[in-house]
């Protein structure tokens, strides 16, 4: 299976670097891996300037070199630009997969959007998957993941109302989540509204009927899914519909951000990512589509499900205190545990409405990173959260990227830059995961999401903390 396939890379690295860490730096010789201009699907302005900028600024050659290769990426190598009826028109693939994940194309254009008021290419560039995004939740909102037009995929016999259209048909909250956050944003940034038009409206009244539909109050809803498949992660039990739910207010989620089976269907992080996006939909819907009614209801509807996390989302773990589970049922059944991909967790504060403060939170975190999470390895290479997906003993670059970018302690945003910097196995990107042992031993050469949101690290610590980029 393509997502599962394991890449062994021979390191480039001309010398290994005794430091303090633990962890052994990589000596490359720098040198030149990113795709030629030639070959560049999208150019930014904006983008190449701050490239520039860090380039010359930041002592550490090493990281700026990385972030000239992996903040660019998914405008280098993912994104297909066009104007289509007389509007913006952009499809993003993931990297190695041809297909756009709602998930993966918000993320992979996200580090861009403070740069947008300088590079209105680019802001159209966004407006542009904003209206692809729309286009695909009307086509199915339960869809994961989509083709660029009716071409089929390999999953076409899934069990489960498959269209030409759709690459995936796996329900994950966050795929609907995603296209509101940028929305959201979009117009907080610009202030333009023209990417919201009836089709983006449609696409957010589907959203909220999805919603309620996997509440489950009266009915297990419309979607089922199977798999013919070896790996048990990749199908549902309970006959396509999961295990069983008690219906408590949550939003079922049959599949996590990994696109892996969840165990108890209302997966936490996602529930709190509903929240935020319900709350941002009441205020996009109230301002821009000037409908109070609807507004009320997302509002409602978002204080339904976080009255419900509170109740039933939080646990006791004996020396950690009261911490969210990563997943329940609502009958009273947890899991403890954390994913590195987002919606997690660990990054409750940087896309939901939870403080890095909160004492829950703060106790989480503590749990998620420890080896009371089974999936949390440390290894001669590195330390971090990693993901069934990838099995066991691989961690992934995100979740390192993350514990920074929800981090307010210098000295542990530094250890994450030199994991960063030493996993990288001289090829000047992030991946997937990386064997906690030898980091040469990594999932997916090409993945764009990874390789960006380090470059939203990095472009945030040179904004904000950039004594860290000099060491």
């Amino acid at each position: 299976m393509q997502r599962r396939t394991f890449i062994r890379h021979t390191t480039m690295a001309s010398a290994a670097l005794a430091v303090s860490s633990p962890y052994v730096f990589n000596k490359p010789d720098f040198p030149v891996v990113r795709i030629p201009e030639a070959d560049r699907k999208f150019r930014s302005t904006a983008v190449e300037k701050i490239i520039a900028e860090v380039k010359k600024k930041a002592g550490n050659k090493e990281i700026a070199w990385l972030f000239e290769n992996c903040f660019p990426n998914t405008l280098d190598t993912t994104v297909e630009y066009k104007v289509k009826d007389g509007r913006p028109d952009t499809f993003v693939i993931t990297g190695d997969i041809h297909a756009m994940w709602l998930r993966d194309s918000t993320a992979q254009v996200w580090p861009y959007m403070s740069l947008m008021k300088e590079d209105a290419a680019l802001q159209q560039l966004i407006a542009g998957v904003i209206s692809r995004q729309s286009a695909c939740i009307n086509i199915d909102p339960y869809a994961n993941a989509f083709n660029d037009g009716p071409t089929g995929s390999e999953w076409e016999k899934d069990h489960t109302a498959m269209k030409p259209e759709l690459h995936e048909r796996k329900w994950e909250i966050d795929s609907l989540c995603y296209p509101v956050r940028l929305s959201y944003h979009y117009w907080k940034i610009t202030g333009d509204v023209s990417p919201f038009d009836a089709g983006w409206r449609q696409a957010m009244q589907a959203v909220v009927k999805t919603f309620r539909e996997q509440q489950r109050k009266t009915d297990r809803g419309p979607y089922t899914f199977g798999r013919t498949t070896s790996w048990s992660t990749d199908t549902v039990p309970g006959n396509g519909y999961g295990n069983p739910v008690k219906p408590v207010g949550l939003i079922v989620s049959i599949f996590r951000p990994s696109d892996d089976a969840t165990i108890y269907p209302f997966l936490v992080p996602s529930n709190f990512f509903a929240v935020a996006s319900l709350k941002q939909l009441a205020e996009m819907a109230k301002v821009i589509m000037k409908d109070d009614a609807f507004a009320a209801e997302c509002k409602a509807f978002a204080t339904e499900v976080e009255q419900a996390l509170l109740k039933y989302a939080v646990t006791e773990r004996q020396g950690f205190g009261r911490v969210y589970a990563y997943e329940v049922d609502g009958f009273g059944n947890q899991l403890c545990m954390d994913d590195s991909n987002v919606p997690s967790l660990l990054a409750l504060p940087y896309f939901s409405g939870v403080k890095a403060s909160d004492p829950v939170y703060r106790n989480t975190r503590r749990l998620i990173l420890s080896s009371s999470n089974p999936y949390f390895f440390s290894g001669k290479a590195g330390e971090g959260i990693g993901s069934p997906h990838t099995l066991v003993d691989n961690i992934w670059p995100i979740g390192i990227i993350i514990r920074a970018l929800t981090s307010t302690d210098d000295a542990e945003i530094r250890h994450c830059l030199t994991m960063l910097q030493s996993t990288h196995a001289g090829t000047g990107f992030m991946h997937e995961s990386f064997n906690k042992d030898d980091a040469s031993k990594f999932t997916r050469k090409w993945f764009a999401w990874a390789n960006t949101i380090f470059g939203e690290l990095i472009l945030k610590l040179y904004r904000e903390k950039p004594h860290l980029l000099n060491q």
